[in-house]
């Protein structure tokens, strides 16, 4: 897929909405706390500051960040593994992005009589159910975006804009 393409998709949902995976958001959260731990924290050593960069930048292009309760929950989890001596400022500055975000609220008990359920568990069948027709999804998960691709579903791979040389203007 080219840059161009990537570039149409953003723009067609940028009023609408975007949904990043939770790896993609932890990525965004520890990169505002600090960017030098994305390379230090054992659950984002696989990103780069240039990673947390684009993330970043694709973040203020779109008008609505959406999110939902299970994404959160993950993340919150995941960031509880940081060093105790930084937890509390992190979780300061976390709770302060969440305030930015839209949350939509899925109920567990309809999700999990989904197909995506049995496949991809909780947070994943959630994204798929908010997403459809809805918000473009962003993650690095292949498993995830070829389901949601096959579900005629909007979304990017992360793995596939990283190295491109586009550039968004609001």
């Amino acid at each position: 897929m080219s840059d161009d393409y990537h570039a149409k998709l953003l723009s067609k949902y940028r009023n609408k909405g975007l949904l990043l995976d939770s790896n993609l958001l932890l990525l965004y959260f520890i990169g505002l706390y600090d960017c030098n731990k994305i390379s230090t924290f054992k659950r984002t050593t696989k990103y780069t500051i240039e990673d947390f960069d684009r993330i970043f930048s694709i973040i203020e292009f779109f008008d609505r960040v959406i999110t939902t309760p299970h994404i959160l929950t993950e993340i919150s989890n995941l960031s509880g593994q940081l060093p105790d001596k930084i937890r509390s400022h992190y979780f300061h500055i976390f709770a302060k992005q969440i305030k930015l975000l839209e949350e939509k609220p899925l109920p567990s008990k309809d999700l999990c009589d989904s197909e995506c359920f049995r496949k991809f568990g909780l947070t994943d069948s959630g994204i798929v159910e908010i997403s459809r027709d809805t918000y473009l999804v962003i993650t690095d998960d292949f498993p995830l975006s070829g389901y949601l691709q096959s579900r005629n579903i909007d979304v990017i791979n992360f793995n596939h804009i990283r190295y491109l040389k586009w550039t968004l203007n609001k």
